[in-house]
């Protein structure tokens, strides 16, 4: 709670002193962004999500067929499993224990090395998109960007520009994804 009430704080004081900024002749450039759109629309976050698909779809593949085989034994056993010995049965049943316990671990695996890649990739894409909203701030002149507002109008809401912008930049996100910072423009 007390680093809740900090950030508001330093907010606060953040706006209160672009404000007064304003006041004293100088105009504030505010702009708003809808980070989750720009996450969910950007070029860079589709091209990552395209190519954590592919490096997993051997895997998924495999996953699949190991499925459809543990499928058509059970099915096979269901069908057979009266006419066979009981031995049989027995170290068939067994087997088949085995088999979807192997299967459930291997999915389990998959679950997880997925998901953990997933989020190092998202994570890269949102340090890269955050440098990417303050490249396109700086350069346009924007004095503050702020996202996760509850309301502000919507001629604030510059999401829409910084996609443009986005598209404009490579789709696949550079290893380094720390594109140089630029010089802000001179005040006027």
């Amino acid at each position: 709670m007390f680093k809740f009430n900090r950030g508001i704080l330093v907010l606060v004081m953040s706006v209160t002193a672009l404000l007064g900024s304003a006041a004293a002749g100088a105009e504030t450039k505010i702009g708003v962004v809808n980070f989750q759109k720009l996450i969910e629309e950007s070029p860079q976050t589709k091209a990552t999500m395209k190519s954590l698909e592919s490096e997993f779809e051997p895997r998924r593949r495999e996953m699949s067929a190991l499925q459809t085989d543990l499928k058509a034994r059970d099915d096979k056993f269901q069908r057979e499993g009266s006419l066979m010995a009981e031995t049989d049965r027995s170290k068939e049943e067994i087997a088949l224990r085995d088999l979807q316990h192997d299967f459930q671990r291997k999915a389990q695996v998959f679950q997880d090395d997925a998901t953990t890649r997933r989020n190092e990739e998202l994570g890269k894409v949102q340090r890269f998109l955050v440098q990417q909203i303050e490249t396109y701030a700086n350069t346009q002149g924007f004095d503050l960007v702020v996202y996760g507002t509850f309301y502000s109008k919507p001629a604030l809401d510059i999401t829409a520009q910084v996609l443009t912008y986005l598209a404009s930049q490579p789709a696949n996100i550079p290893a380094s994804a720390t594109p140089p910072r630029p010089t802000p423009p001179a005040t006027k």
